[in-house]
């Protein structure tokens, strides 16, 4: 499983092949739209943080991000079938085990984050049943903390009536992802200290993700 960080912004051959050919179907078959990209900063550490609906959605959030090349973190039992393994290692999936909280995962993360790199997280940990947004787990604000680098919220309309959990197959309904403005370190040690600091940071990005869902 992969958990050494890319240290550059050099896109590998898979995940460019990958990104043009799963937008191409999101725009003919979702009339996928971005909204706000230009949002993400082109260089520099950033976690990019996005509601989760669907499987659908980590792809959604790249595609919508045409100038970076963005890392994901998906748990390791995706990794068990070798075709998938290889895939995912090759567009740069950090591989996180959530049962007993991955060490090493999160230091590739922070490592990745201080080195320049671009990560998308789903603070929501699992895709929500309902469509409705759900309570954001404290990890992301760990990351947050430690790394010590800005935030771009995304929501995502639409990834949940194409896609949700359980369902056979991609259903033609619109998806839009939504930018919002980044937030910026400042934001979150404004947040004070404490135990309970990364949740308050987690909170804050889900009340962004929150309110990017009523534009």
């Amino acid at each position: 499983m992969n958990h050494e960080p890319f240290i550059t912004e050099k896109k590998p051959f898979v995940f460019l092949f990958s990104r043009f050919f799963l937008r191409l179907g999101l725009k003919i078959w979702n009339r996928f739209r971005a909204i706000g990209s230009e949002n993400m900063p082109a260089q520099g550490g950033v976690i990019i943080a996005s509601n989760h609906a669907s499987f659908m959605d980590p792809p959604i959030v790249g595609c919508g991000l045409m100038h970076r090349y963005v890392r994901f973190m998906a748990r390791d039992t995706l990794f068990q079938n070798r075709i998938g393994q290889w895939w995912f290692e090759n567009v740069g999936v950090v591989s996180l085990d959530r049962n007993r909280g991955d060490i090493a995962a999160f230091k590739a993360a922070i490592a990745l984050l201080k080195a320049g790199g671009a990560l998308c997280l789903f603070p929501e940990g699992t895709r929500t049943l309902d469509g409705s947004l759900q309570k954001p787990k404290s990890g992301i604000g760990f990351l947050i903390m430690k790394a010590e680098v800005p935030v771009l919220p995304v929501y995502i309309e639409g990834s949940f009536k194409a896609f949700p959990k359980g369902a056979k197959g991609i259903r033609p309904a619109k998806i839009t992802a939504r930018y919002g403005a980044l937030i910026s370190q400042d934001e979150f040690k404004k947040l004070g200290s404490g135990k309970d600091i990364y949740e308050k940071a987690a909170d804050l990005v889900m009340a962004k993700i929150a309110e990017l869902k009523n534009v």
